[in-house]
């Protein structure tokens, strides 16, 4: 409703009131009350000469009424009219603090101006709101930001449907990935995490003494059950493996996901020291390669790792380190500090009482292990000033550590429950897909039913409707 026949403001309209107009709300304004706030979006009305310029403050006006339209929260612009009348802005309880900043902003009202009594409450809601946007800009900033893993998921699902035997290489690889499911996945997860078991039973045990056998050249070898045990292991490991890499929808991906990594590395170790004894010799006979056939040996403990692949708490505390890199960082850098200023001070307080602070290298162990309260008790302080270093050290270690726990506890929760959602999005793929098969099937039967009482229907009219046969009532 533009007034095209516009008139300006006359010499005496400063004296005058104007009209307001705030999503149906009306109210009477003096131009002397906007004239205090000349930079505000009301008092910014008196200084415009031009059409263009009255447009870019409201969204309609008729100059002949002195009315202007406005199309905002009638209920917030009575605080306005407050404001005007009094120069202090109180705080609308029903908005939210980003809701309230966005319209005083539209009226080109400061928060300087606002009440002593709502000044604190607005303060301290505005900064908890910008906490805990700050928490959830850092959990998406760590969180893996790839494409949703649900989406990966059924994407790799339909890469079956252009593989051949692609039904049944996708329910055996759901089998052997997802652990819930069916009952098929449920037993072969047991026999898995029990294998996994009996491996790293049969790895300790063998380092007994009472379980070695010594040939006559002194060297140590594996007592036949443990050895078998052994093979045994190393084959079930191997056919999953290799069962999960030819039933994978995606080779390329089977050798980037780490657990597809740890199974890989449980059994090179084995392979790897098999070919060296078959090829070259004992380990007595390699020298120092036998050294890193021994370590290789020893690796052998990873898998207690392929118990990841069956948890799902194990799976989310790997995601969790993963993405909690800032806070462990944190926390290192913390811990880092703390040492090497106590670990001077109680060198400087302790070096001439021979009691292990001889060098702050010396000291570093001391207050490493203070720090994280493990406390082994091997070197201690003596003197009164060592003492509350010592104090200082472990009580600034409490603090230090315990810093960053909510955080990753917070994070792992949030891991623990896409992990759940992940496995329960795949159950429910499975049996979406047994339900399309049935369907399919329901309708082929009830089609071919179809037909074939359709003919049966339609085959004594063919039979009486020969060709050259007439019909006569």
């Amino acid at each position: 409703m533009v007034n095209k026949t516009l008139t300006y403001w006359g010499p005496s309209f400063e004296e005058d009131v104007i009209n307001i107009n705030v999503g149906g709300l009306r109210r009477r304004l003096s131009s002397s009350a906007l004239s205090k706030f000349p930079n505000t979006r009301l008092g910014r009305l008196l200084s415009c000469d031009s059409e263009e310029s009255i447009l870019q403050l409201c969204d309609d006006y008729d100059v002949s009424a002195r009315e202007f339209y406005f199309d905002r929260n009638p209920g917030f612009f009575l605080y306005v009219l407050h404001f005007y009348q009094t120069g202090k802005l109180h705080v609308m309880e029903e908005l939210c603090v980003f809701s309230f900043c966005q319209e005083i902003e539209y009226w080109g009202i400061n928060e300087f101006f606002l009440d002593s009594c709502c000044s604190y409450r607005y303060h301290e809601r505005k900064l908890e709101s910008r906490h805990h946007n700050w928490d959830e800009e850092s959990e998406v900033s760590s969180v893996d930001t790839s494409p949703d893993e649900i989406s990966d998921i059924n994407h790799d699902l339909l890469r079956y449907s252009t593989l051949r035997c692609g039904s049944v290489r996708k329910r055996l690889w759901l089998t052997m990935e997802n652990p819930g499911y069916s009952i098929p996945s449920k037993l072969f997860s047991f026999v898995s995490i029990s294998v996994v078991l009996v491996s790293i039973a049969t790895m300790c045990i063998h380092s007994m003494p009472e379980y070695q056998e010594v040939d006559e050249n002194g060297n140590v070898l594996d007592e036949p059950i443990l050895h078998k045990l052994e093979y045994f292991c190393i084959s079930w490991f191997t056919f999953e493996v290799s069962s999960r890499l030819l039933l994978s929808p995606s080779p390329r991906k089977f050798f980037k996901h780490p657990l597809n990594l740890i199974d890989i590395v449980s059994v090179l170790p084995f392979y790897f020291t098999l070919v060296v004894d078959l090829t070259v010799g004992s380990d007595s006979e390699l020298g120092n390669l036998g050294k890193v056939v021994q370590v290789f040996r020893l690796m052998r403990i990873f898998r207690v790792l392929k118990l990841a692949r069956h948890s799902t708490g194990l799976r989310s505390l790997g995601a969790t380190l993963k993405h909690s890199y800032r806070e462990v960082g944190i926390l290192l850098l913390y811990l880092a500090v703390g040492v090497s200023v106590f670990s001077g001070v109680a060198y400087t307080a302790e070096k001439e009482e021979d009691v292990g602070f001889d060098t702050i290298p010396a000291c570093w162990w001391w207050g490493t292990v203070s720090m994280t309260t493990v406390g082994y008790g091997d070197v201690v302080p003596v003197t009164v000033a060592g003492k509350l270093a010592a104090s200082g050290c472990i009580l600034g270690g409490i603090l230090v550590v315990a810093l960053p726990i909510t955080i990753i506890f917070n994070k792992f929760s949030h891991f623990y429950r896409k992990q759940k959602a992940l496995e329960a999005a795949v159950r429910n793929s499975g049996k979406k897909d047994a339900k399309d098969v049935e369907s399919i099937s329901s309708r082929d039967r009830d089609s071919e039913a179809l037909s074939e009482s359709s003919m049966g229907r339609g085959s004594p009219d063919r039979r009486g409707l020969t060709p050259g046969s007439h019909h006569t009532p």
